[in-house]
């Protein structure tokens, strides 16, 4: 337990201080991070007999990420061009694969291409936030990180406490009803007390995207535990002591991230 409290507090202090570092701090941590999360995919599915193309993914994740994040950089037409680069290292998974003796050469380019959709996508709708306005602004990736740690919180919490009733048992048979509203109650409550020292939503505004973060976050959780349990492993890694890997740590992000974008576009536009 000390472990784990000792990690989680530097893990706290790492992730706020990316997203106060300003915009070069931000956009090259999350590349980092967006790339161990996809080595991190790919090695649990080596040691578990399947051969996703390890070098091509890890470069279609760096290239995707950094061509995405450049849109915020660059004016068009210079971002749109690098963005159609995409297309041809994306077909580099398919060429490569040509060269490989191996009896499933569609099974090993349909999990490269699904890391990069469950690993590296995610991060780029994480790292927009970022860029919600005319120029960067940290408040929505840190409101998004403090709304997603509540929920996670409370939803422990409060399912330790009055944790009954199985959420999805097949999959996490820890997690309970009583744990999932609890968290997205905090969450919301988290949400509402954002909104009085960040304001460029509505409190109203910044509740609904808390209790987005907790809904789909959850599914998220359940989903990576899925993966997990599909693959016969207990953690993602151990690069966290005492927290496990880092698909572990962001697994509420990776569904949650690219809806909470989605939805602050339209009510920003």
């Amino acid at each position: 337990m000390k472990t784990r409290a000792i990690t989680g507090f530097f893990f706290i202090i790492v992730m706020l201080a990316s997203v106060l570092l300003g915009p070069y701090v931000f956009t090259s941590f999350y590349l980092l991070l967006s790339i161990l999360c996809l080595h991190e995919f790919y090695k649990l599915l080596r040691q578990s007999n399947l051969s996703p193309n390890l070098p091509v993914g890890l470069l279609n994740g760096v290239y995707i990420f950094i061509a995405v994040a450049l849109t915020f950089y660059l004016q068009p037409p210079v971002s749109h061009k690098l963005l159609l680069l995409i297309t041809i290292t994306s077909c580099l998974v398919f060429a490569t694969e040509l060269y490989k003796k191996s009896e499933t050469p569609f099974t090993n380019i349909g999990f490269t291409y699904l890391g990069l959709i469950f690993a590296v996508v995610p991060f780029c709708f994480f790292h927009a936030l970022g860029f919600i306005g005319t120029s960067f602004n940290g408040h929505y990736p840190m409101a998004f990180l403090l709304m997603l740690w509540a929920n996670d919180t409370g939803a422990y919490l409060t399912g330790r406490w009055l944790g009954r009733t199985k959420l999805f048992e097949r999959h996490s048979p820890k997690k309970t009803w009583e744990g999932f509203f609890g968290g997205v109650a905090i969450a919301a409550l988290v949400g509402f007390i954002i909104s009085i020292y960040f304001q460029e939503l509505q409190w109203r505004q910044w509740v609904s995207i808390a209790i987005i973060i907790g809904c789909v976050g959850t599914t998220g959780d359940l989903v990576e535990s899925m993966f997990k349990r599909s693959l016969n492993i207990k953690d993602s890694g151990g690069i966290l002591p005492g927290h496990g890997g880092l698909l572990d740590r962001f697994d509420g992000l990776l569904l949650s991230a690219p809806i909470v974008y989605t939805y602050l576009y339209f009510i920003t536009n």
